[in-house]
């Protein structure tokens, strides 16, 4: 029997790490989820460049992949191919596919070319590499579940390219049965699973800067120079020998780039 109160370490804290796993549960989330990091009402300057809208983009056409997809379930495998508004829905459905991967790849790209892993993203751009490989897996049974000619022949080099890596007795592309539940439910959930840890962790680090200004370093704070060094000199410009950029450290470590904020 116990009073309901939790054990208290030395210094009269609860000692929840050890012993409530929701306590250290909550005070995690706390730590690199708080509300203000989690839905902020303010973000970088830098994000209202075109450059940063196609992965907001790619979460749309997500959505919208989702009701279209739900809808095309409810009605039937093959309403599509009998109904008009079964075409309409199937066509919103097949353009939002079109929308995402195109808006997926050039998300990637700018995030490769950017180097989006900085600033302890590693794990962002994991996420976003699962996210990526699992959006192909999706695509291709959404190709196969179109049940035409083009379907059939996709299926059968699917079939091959999954047999010949000893992984046919999972996905029988072939088999409309096997290949639609994995079409409309395993992939899409792990999708959308991966998509969201993805979110929660640009919450966590925040959208990556742009590279940052010259006399600047990775975070974008100041360059100091080395005594000895004046201003002006190739020395301190960083281009001549003994000297520059490699002997130049950071005036605030910890500042990140694009210090102006705009309402989100």
């Amino acid at each position: 029997m116990t009073d309901g109160t939790a054990p208290r370490d030395g210094q009269g804290r609860p000692e929840h790490g050890r012993t409530n796993l929701m306590a250290a549960t909550r005070a995690y989330a706390q730590k690199y989820w708080p509300y203000e990091r989690l839905l902020p009402s303010e973000e970088p300057v830098y994000v209202t460049r075109l450059f940063y809208l196609f992965g907001s983009l790619a979460l749309m056409s997500f959505v919208s992949l989702i009701i279209t997809g739900c809808v095309l379930v409810f009605k039937g495998a093959f309403w599509w191919h009998t109904s008009r508004l079964g075409l309409f829905f199937n066509s919103l459905h097949f353009w939002s596919v079109q929308v995402f991967f195109f808006a997926i790849f050039v998300h990637f790209g700018s995030s490769f070319f950017t180097a989006a892993w900085r600033g302890g993203r590693g794990m962002t751009w994991m996420l976003g590499i699962a996210t990526f490989l699992a959006a192909v897996l999706t695509g291709l049974t959404g190709y196969v579940a179109q049940s035409n000619y083009d379907g059939q022949y996709i299926g059968q080099q699917a079939k091959d390219a999954t047999n010949s890596v000893g992984l046919g007795y999972l996905l029988n592309l072939m088999n409309f049965d096997n290949m639609i539940g994995w079409h409309i439910v395993i992939l899409p959930l792990a999708v959308a699973l991966l998509l969201a840890l993805h979110l929660l962790w640009v919450r966590r680090h925040g959208v990556v800067p742009p590279f940052p200004a010259k006399g600047t370093d990775l975070h974008g704070a100041p360059l100091e120079t080395v005594p000895g060094d004046a201003p002006g000199s190739p020395a301190a410009d960083g281009g001549a020998p003994g000297g520059g950029a490699a002997d130049r450290v950071p005036a605030r470590a910890g500042q990140r780039g694009g210090a102006g904020r705009r309402p989100s």
